[in-house]
């Protein structure tokens, strides 16, 4: 579909939503996040929004590109939808602008095909130009008794569905079973090794950024980090910059984020907090309630002040529960199997799972 920038403003003026279908696709873009204003900048100032071309496109990746991610998904998992480029692009007198990037969730939906079975599933993944995959929470739903698997992310890129089914041997009967394996088959956790997850062991402020980051979807980011002891070689840095460019994370008063430190349930929960304004699942819930759900716990007093407010929604979201009827034990350390469980009510309550 191709715009100019003129039609572009007034759709953005009346908080349209544009919707491009084809046969295997639908992408919705809600027009603000366009950003045509920031394109003009970019452009320049002096140039008439008409003369701006926006081209929207869901079109097939290049043939290398489907043989990079066939290559990667060899014994790994497997894809079953072909992949799909969503692009969304200006353009003026040879210059040419990717908008790649976006503020909150746009929505695309994968058509599946008629001889694949819904149930083998797991997750929607975004291929990176390097082959690699990551997960973006995904869906399955039925429109007019065919098949459809309801992306949401916040970048535009190349997009396949695969089925990637992972149980942990560790978890049989384990009390948080169901989300650790679903979490695992989604991409968002992974083991420690030998088909172990090791769902009781506590988890460190790095793991725990990582697992949420791969849940939300976010596009790992490279280079320096906003904290001290953050260095560009550790296996968690992208994690860790992703979350912090997205307000998720702040660190520590010295500037420091304690990667290797047992993050405690007060911190995961104010920065769940932070990820359910980013989801949209903040706005839904009633405000003024959430501060009376903590006055069921005796250990109240316990919440770090900074963490009042973020430990409250997320209670009322219903995303974490007490350590028993009336204990929140909020200087208390989160494990394995807590994470992945906090992950999935997270991404079902916003309904991107």
């Amino acid at each position: 579909g191709e715009l100019n920038g003129e039609m572009v403003k007034n759709l953005e003026d009346n908080q349209a939503i544009l919707e491009i279908k084809t046969d295997r696709a639908t992408y919705t873009v809600p027009a603000q996040q366009i950003n045509i204003a920031a394109i003009s900048e970019q452009i320049g100032t002096s140039v008439a929004l008409q003369d701006i071309k926006i081209q929207i496109e869901i079109g097939e990746p290049k043939e290398d590109t489907v043989k990079l991610v066939e290559n990667v998904a060899d014994g790994t998992f497997e894809i079953v939808a072909a992949p799909i480029e969503f692009t969304i692009r200006a353009t003026y007198a040879g210059t040419t602008i990717e908008i790649s990037k976006f503020s909150t969730y746009v929505e695309r939906t994968i058509a599946i095909s008629d001889d694949v079975d819904p149930s083998k599933i797991t997750t929607g993944v975004v291929v990176e130009p390097d082959g690699t995959v990551r997960h973006v929470p995904t869906k399955i739903t039925v429109i007019d008794g065919k098949y459809y698997a309801v992306l949401n992310s916040l970048t535009n890129s190349i997009y396949t569905v695969v089925w990637h089914p992972v149980e942990f041997s560790d978890m049989v009967n384990h009390w948080a079973m169901s989300a650790v394996n679903d979490m695992g088959s989604r991409m968002v956790v992974e083991g420690t090794g030998n088909g172990w997850f090791s769902p009781d062991k506590n988890i460190t402020r790095a793991e725990f950024a990582a697992i949420l980051v791969r849940g939300l979807g976010l596009d790992l980011e490279s280079g320096e980090t906003a904290f001290s002891d953050v260095k560009v070689a550790d296996w968690y840095s992208g994690a860790i910059r992703a979350a912090h460019e997205y307000g998720l994370i702040s660190g520590y008063d010295d500037g420091t984020f304690g990667p290797n430190d047992f993050i405690t349930r007060e911190q995961a929960m104010t920065i769940i907090a932070k990820a359910m304004n980013l989801t949209g699942l903040k706005n839904r819930l009633n405000t003024q309630a959430a501060e009376i759900t903590l006055h069921s716990f005796e250990d109240e007093k316990e919440i770090a002040s900074w963490a009042r407010n973020g430990v409250a929604n997320v209670l009322q979201a219903g995303i974490v529960v007490g350590r028993s009827t009336n204990v929140l034990a909020p200087k208390g350390y989160v494990t394995r199997a807590e994470v992945a469980v906090m992950t999935q009510r997270l991404l079902e309550l916003s309904e991107l799972i």
